[in-house]
């Protein structure tokens, strides 16, 4: 093994005491988390352990972070994504986020074609945002019956039987913002006040 890579292993643990000590995490809540035991955890905080990708990837996830940002892993000296499509029914997934856990991001593009009278709605767990890029989008959502044109959003969760296509035989783009585990954006703004 690399001297490099010792060092790098070396110094995970520190990094894994200060992340769980900043979120203000116990052993006991980040083992129930992980499924690692507090034993476990606290060897490999102190040092004593050797981290493995079979303990530090339930970490990474339970830390919202990459692995190589758990690892502290060098650079690349590219700094370009590269991100790939998905192609799922037709339906281009492009992610625009790649971390593991909480929201996540895609842009879709969803071709265009005959309307569709009897479209199937389905549910999951989650929550979603979506926000449309180009064309228009049709949005059945429960009872509801929606077209939302380039420039509306539309959030909602995804427990209520949903489906989204093109209004018109026209493809359309969206940006969406999906949380697996009904994780919902947090949108800041600051209000104007008397002085502003």
């Amino acid at each position: 093994m690399s001297e490099e890579l010792d060092t790098m292993l070396g110094s995970v643990g520190q990094r894994l005491r200060e992340l769980r000590l900043r979120r203000e995490v116990t052993l006991t809540e980040l083992a129930e988390r992980t499924g690692i035991s507090v034993s476990t955890l606290s060897r490999l905080e102190s040092g004593q352990r050797r981290p493995t990708l079979e303990l530090l990837w339930p970490l990474a996830r339970a830390h919202d972070v990459s692995l190589d940002e758990l690892v502290d892993a060098p650079a690349t000296g590219d700094p370009r994504v590269r991100l790939r499509p998905v192609v799922r029914h037709g339906r281009s997934y492009l992610p625009l986020t790649n971390r593991p856990g909480g929201l996540r991001a895609y842009k879709v593009v969803i071709p265009g074609g005959p309307r569709r009278m009897d479209v199937p709605l389905g549910t999951h767990e989650g929550y979603e945002w979506l926000y449309v890029l180009d064309g228009r989008l049709r949005l059945l959502l429960g009872e509801h019956d929606l077209v939302l044109e380039a420039g509306e959003a539309a959030e909602f969760d995804t427990r209520t039987p949903h489906a989204v296509e093109p209004a018109d035989d026209q493809p359309v783009e969206l940006m969406t913002l999906f949380g697996p585990q009904g994780e919902r954006a947090h949108v800041r703004a600051r209000t104007r006040t008397a002085a502003d």
